[in-house]
């Protein structure tokens, strides 16, 4: 036991050390140097593109990376139906001054927290109405690329390299591990995302492999694959009727697999003029809560919507600045929550296709969320449509204001890119995966003062 205690006296003294070192460097440059984040570079052994590339391979795990951004940045304008907000803003400005000017060591007590391993700090210039905590920490052999609960709240999915792993968020015991053996073991094999069915009984797996895999849990074993994808799979989600499975990825497509017909499979393909010299991989996938529709967010930074029935592109939605890598409607199914390698969020509204006037109307962008000093790479609503929550490169998770886009706390607690994050359906739990293999579930709880 004096071991286990030493041990752990040691790495919380070396996580202080590096707290401190990087507090200290992005208090000092206004930015996050190379000594303290990664460089760098697109997977494939290709040089790194000087502007806008994915995720480096991560420090701890040489094998990994994300999607490729593109080799420079937009040559199009910003597009006719977009409208970016981000330079107007007072929230957006706001925020921004918040990041780069609050330190913790000098807050009062009521706008920060301090845990043994992580801190938050809140925004001065807007009432304080949450709290955060540390619920569970589960380390894991490999980058963790994707964290999600079940429908019902009671278990998180993750997914790393080669497998699947389940946690009851009651006990923080680990109760499943879903690991293909028949897949080729030569190298990695990352599971990018991970998707249960709303009844619980089964998850998907969506690999670098190309494959779709959908698991029978209480089985541990897979009951069907879905193959057809010509690159790795980044993003998976279920209907909510559970009939209907949606994938994005890097071949430029979305698909629509059918559970019970496979003749009502659809592939929503980019294929604009444009997108055959530009990178047009989907990023990620999300359906609207009634069905009807189906978001991508693309490295070529456009956000796409289609109609499911059809199958046909209603919008195109222009307005980040780099590749989007992921995408939320909001719970009353009238907007969508996009996230950017351009560092920020945007919010637009979708009622013109989602009402029942045929007319066609412009979408707009209503808010930008400014405030990441780095790619913003997850993003989600929670249940109740009040907050949008991020998690980024530059390590932090941020929870902002749905109604007016300004940042309530800021909350540091991974030692590398928060890649993944998910919000509980049925209790004000965050779930974020890392760069530095652990996946960690948070409380957020209303505040109530000292």
């Amino acid at each position: 036991m004096m071991d286990i205690d030493r041990d752990r006296d040691r790495e919380q003294r070396a996580y202080e050390r590096e707290s401190k070192r990087y507090k200290a460097e992005r208090m000092k440059e206004g930015t996050l140097s190379p000594s303290v984040m990664p460089k760098l570079a697109a997977p494939g052994g290709h040089p790194p593109p000087t502007v806008g590339p994915g995720l480096a391979p991560l420090q701890s795990q040489p094998g990994y990376s994300m999607p490729p951004g593109p080799a420079g940045p937009p040559s199009q304008p910003l597009g006719s139906n977009a409208m970016d907000t981000s330079a107007q803003s007072p929230a957006a400005r706001t925020a921004g001054v918040f990041l780069d000017e609050l330190d913790p060591a000098v807050m009062p007590p009521e706008l920060k927290k301090e845990g043994p391993d992580y801190w938050a700090v809140f925004n001065p210039n807007t009432k304080r109405v949450i709290d955060v905590d540390i619920v569970h920490t589960f380390p894991h052999a490999s980058v963790v690329c994707c964290v999600q609960f079940s429908a019902d709240g009671k278990y998180l999915a993750t997914g790393c390299n080669r497998t699947a792993q389940i946690f009851d968020l009651k006990t923080g015991n680990k109760t499943c591990v879903l690991a293909d053996e028949s897949a080729n073991q030569a190298g990695d094999l990352y599971i990018r995302s991970v998707c249960f069915s709303p009844d619980g009984r089964y998850l998907a797996t969506g690999a670098e492999d190309k494959l779709i895999r959908i698991w029978d849990i209480a089985k541990k074993r897979i009951r069907h694959v879905f193959d057809g994808h010509q690159q790795e799979i980044y993003s998976l989600v279920f209907s909510q009727n559970g009939k209907v499975i949606v994938s994005g990825s890097g071949d430029k497509t979305a698909r629509i697999w059918d559970l019970v017909d496979n003749a009502n499979n659809k592939v929503l393909a980019i294929n604009e003029p444009e997108s055959l010299t530009t990178d047009a991989g989907v990023t990620s996938v999300a359906m609207s809560p009634d069905g009807r529709l189906v978001a991508a967010g693309s490295l070529d930074t456009v956000v796409r919507i289609w109609d499911v029935a059809s199958g046909q592109l209603l919008e195109r939605l222009r307005g980040h600045r780099d590749s989007v890598y992921s995408v939320r409607f909001t719970p009353d199914g009238r907007g969508l929550i996009s996230g950017s390698l351009d560092k920020t969020l945007k919010y637009w509204d979708i009622t013109p296709v989602t009402g029942a006037s045929k007319r066609r109307e412009m979408i707009h962008c209503t808010m930008s969320f400014a405030g990441h000093k780095d790619y913003v790479l997850s993003v989600a609503v929670s249940p109740d449509g009040q907050w949008v929550v991020s998690g980024s490169k530059d390590r932090s998770v941020t929870f902002w204001d749905s109604r007016t886009a300004t940042m309530q706390c800021m909350l540091q607690g991974h030692k590398n890119s928060v890649i993944s994050i998910d919000l509980n359906q049925t209790a004000q739990m965050l779930a974020t995966g890392s760069g530095d293999s652990q996946a960690r579930v948070w409380s957020y709880t209303p505040y109530n003062g000292p």
